[in-house]
Order: structure tokens, then C-alpha cells, then sequence
């Protein structure tokens, strides 16, 4: 641009240097520029933002959606975006007709809400569950002591009047700078955070993109949607080309709302080993190491498009190689059966932290509640839990508690529950 500028100032035409005078090309990707500031070196200073320069430097994220390009740049500017505990609100009252749109992504995700009082009788009326937190001067569970307590992810603070170090609102934000909790000053940039946490972006599902190599255009795929058992997943051939980024791909076109819609992302891939290689990638991006349904679907495909053409087909995995045989009826694949091998019952080759030669029917505690639970696998790690109905049960809050439960499983896991 300083070269453009420099032309264009000694009188050349803009079209003549190769670039047009209308609205540049649309890019494919979004970029979103991320401050980043040393408030935890500056005592007494408050930390909510004006039109002054406070950042000491910035970092760049790039991605497909605002969601995941913002996810980027927080990670990349030191946030640990924290996808469950606590946050703590306390906002101007300018700024209450938008929190409780707010609040209720932050509910969704699971996340606990606590307010000083103002704000929870807000928050209380759009029907959301919040904890009422005293002023600093009211009592000494007050919000200070919350913020120490361990429990705040994350603070959604603004002020209606200056920055008088005396302020509540002023000592709230420089104590959660010194404890090293997000402060989300701008009701937009709160907004941005629950969308981008809600996005189930993380580290390992986002793609790398590197910026000398960029695309032009968004790039075209094509894939095919199969079933069995209900489990519907977006096959792609990787025969014909090298795909990248699967784990975020997964993300992006799995969704049901915005995408493709299915269980994940399944790849079809050559193999040094076997007649194809199959690489299943979850709903949050993570590569699975065996699916029986979705290698059924694989084998189909191979037959049906006259890839392989034998009764017995060997799929490479990351769980081992299986055999699946087929079944035709008109020259097309009706059935498959696969050889999923003996059930593995052993704790360690599970990666459950439990002692004994089996988990049966043992009782745990996980996110405070007890549970009895099963494991096993055959080829992906299950935790099965046996109940009396399942029709109540809130999976999408208690399944993510199993999956990430660390001290039980370090590796994570599948949960199911059965009646």
C-alpha cells in the first residue's frame, strides 16, 4: 500500500498500477484484530476501554465465520476461553435492555450467572436462574470475595459514571484483572464471546490458514450423505483429492442448522494396508478411532462405486484394520456386516482412572451428582449409564460433564444412557 500510495501521489491512475476504483473482491475469509493489554502491570488503573489507546499490542485471527476468527484471536491474545463455571454480571443501567439476550447464551452453555441485584432482578424476570451477589460495602460475601472464591470465569462489568478508583465497579474490574478473569467492558464484545463459546470452536478443530497461500474463493467440495442405524454422517472421498483441515471441517458442515447436518465428518482415504482408510472425525472436531455404523456406510461406498469389488472388504482405522462383509441385492449393497472385534472391559486400555479389571455397574461422582456407569469399548470409549427413564434427561448439559470430566477420564469419553 506505502508503494501504491507513493505512485499515486507522484499522479498515476489507480488502474493503470493493475487495481480497479470499485469495492475489492469478497474475501472467503473473516479476520478479526484482537487487542491485547498489560493491566495486571498497572496498578489502580481501571480496565474498562474509552477512545484512548491502552493496548500494548494486537494479534490477527483469520477464519471461515466471525465465530471462529474471534475464537482465534481471544485464544491468541491470552483468553483461555473457559466453556463452563461461573459469570459474574454488574452492567449501567443503559446497558440492562441488552444483557438478558446475553445472559441466556451464557445459560445455554451451562455456564452459572451471579448478579448484583439491579441486574438479577433483570435477569430473573426473562426467567433465568442467577444467584444475587452483594456491593463491597453491604457485606463480606460480596462480589470481591466471589471473584476470589474461584467460582467467576468470567466478569461482565460497565460503568454509568467515570472511573473513580472508589467506584465498586472500578475495584471489581481491577480485582479481576489482577486474578487473571476475562472483563468484558463492551455489551458487544460480551455478545461476541457467547457466540464464538457457542460456535464449539477450540484449539484442535479450527484450521490453519497460512496467509502467503490464501484462497481466493471459498472452496467447492463434494461429499455424501449416508446413514445406518440413524447414524448420519457427510462422507467425503479422498481418493481424488488431499482434504484439509478435516477436524474443523467437521465443525463447519456438521452443524444441522447452518451446514451439511450429521454426526461428523468421515473420510475415505487410500491405504497402504488395507482395500481404503477410514478417518471419522466427531461433532467438536476430535478424530474418533472407530465408528461400526460409519464404516458400514464406507464399505457401501467402496462396492457401490465399483472402488472394491468383493464380498469381503478390509477398512484400515486408527483402532485396526476390520473386515466387512457385504451383501448385495440388484448389483447395489444392502446390508454389511463388520467384525468389530471383542469388547475391550479393561479400565487402563479404556483410559478410564479407575482400579479394578472391569468398570461395572461402579459409582462415581461427576459434575456433583452420582452416577453408576459401565465401561467399555469397541474401538471408541463408551460410558454407559442404566436408568429408569431417559426422556427427562438433559444430554446436552450432563453429556458434555461426562466427556469432560478429566479426573475419570483423562482422554475424554462417549456417554449413553439407557433405559
Amino acid at each position: 500500500m506505502c508503494d501504491l500510495a507513493t505512485e499515486v501521489s507522484l499522479g498515476k491512475k489507480l488502474r493503470d498500477l493493475g487495481y480497479g476504483t470499485g469495492i475489492f473482491k469478497i474475501s472467503p475469509y473473516t479476520a478479526v484484530k484482537v487487542p491485547v493489554f498489560s493491566f495486571e502491570k498497572l496498578t489502580d488503573v481501571d480496565t474498562q476501554l474509552g477512545p484512548e489507546m491502552k493496548s500494548t499490542g494486537e494479534v490477527l485471527g483469520i477464519g471461515n465465520s466471525l465465530e471462529e476468527a474471534l475464537y482465534k484471536g481471544l485464544i491468541a491474545s491470552g483468553s483461555e476461553m473457559k466453556k463452563s463455571g461461573g459469570v459474574f454480571i454488574t452492567v449501567r443501567n443503559s446497558d440492562k435492555p441488552e444483557i438478558a439476550d446475553i445472559a441466556k447464551k451464557f445459560d445455554r452453555l451451562g455456564f452459572k450467572l451471579y448478579a448484583t441485584d439491579g441486574c438479577a432482578q433483570l435477569l430473573e424476570k426473562a426467567g433465568l436462574e442467577v444467584e444475587h451477589v452483594h456491593k463491597i460495602h453491604e457485606h463480606s460475601t460480596n462480589s470481591l470475595a466471589l471473584l476470589e472464591s474461584g467460582k467467576i470465569n468470567y466478569v461482565i462489568s460497565t460503568s454509568a459514571k467515570g472511573r473513580d478508583p472508589a467506584r465498586d465497579s472500578v475495584k471489581i474490574r481491577r480485582k479481576a484483572s489482577q486474578l487473571g478473569i476475562p472483563c468484558l467492558t463492551a455489551i458487544d464484545t460480551a455478545n461476541a464471546l457467547a457466540d464464538s463459546l457457542m460456535s464449539r470452536y477450540t484449539i484442535y478443530n479450527t484450521e490453519l490458514i497460512d496467509i502467503n497461500n490464501m484462497r481466493n474463493d471459498k472452496l467447492a467440495l463434494r461429499f455424501t450423505k449416508m446413514q445406518s442405524c440413524c447414524n448420519d454422517y457427510i462422507f467425503i472421498n479422498c481418493f481424488e483429492y488431499n482434504l484439509p483441515s478435516p477436524d474443523f471441517l467437521s465443525v463447519f458442515l456438521s452443524d444441522r442448522y447452518t451446514g451439511v447436518g450429521g454426526d461428523g465428518v468421515v473420510l475415505i482415504c487410500p491405504s497402504d494396508v488395507a482395500d481404503a482408510k477410514m478417518r471419522m472425525f466427531n461433532l467438536d472436531g476430535s478424530e474418533g478411532e472407530m465408528s461400526g455404523n460409519a464404516i458400514r456406510c464406507v464399505a457401501k461406498y467402496l462396492y457401490d462405486n465399483n472402488m472394491v469389488r468383493r464380498q469381503i472388504i478390509n477398512i484400515e482405522t486408527l483402532s485396526g484394520i476390520k473386515e466387512c462383509r457385504i451383501f448385495t441385492r440388484n448389483g447395489l449393497v444392502y446390508k454389511v456386516s463388520v467384525d468389530m472385534g471383542k469388547a475391550q472391559l479393561n479400565p487402563e486400555k479404556i483410559h478410564v482412572a479407575l482400579d479394578g479389571e472391569s468398570i461395572i455397574n461402579r459409582e462415581v461422582i461427576i459434575a456433583d451428582n452420582k452416577y453408576n456407569i459401565t465401561c467399555v469399548s469397541m474401538g471408541n470409549p463408551h460410558c454407559t449409564v442404566f436408568c429408569d427413564y431417559v426422556d427427562n434427561l438433559d444430554l446436552n448439559k450432563i453429556g458434555p460433564e461426562f466427556e469432560n470430566c478429566e479426573k475419570l477420564f483423562p482422554e475424554r469419553i462417549n456417554a449413553g444412557f439407557v433405559q
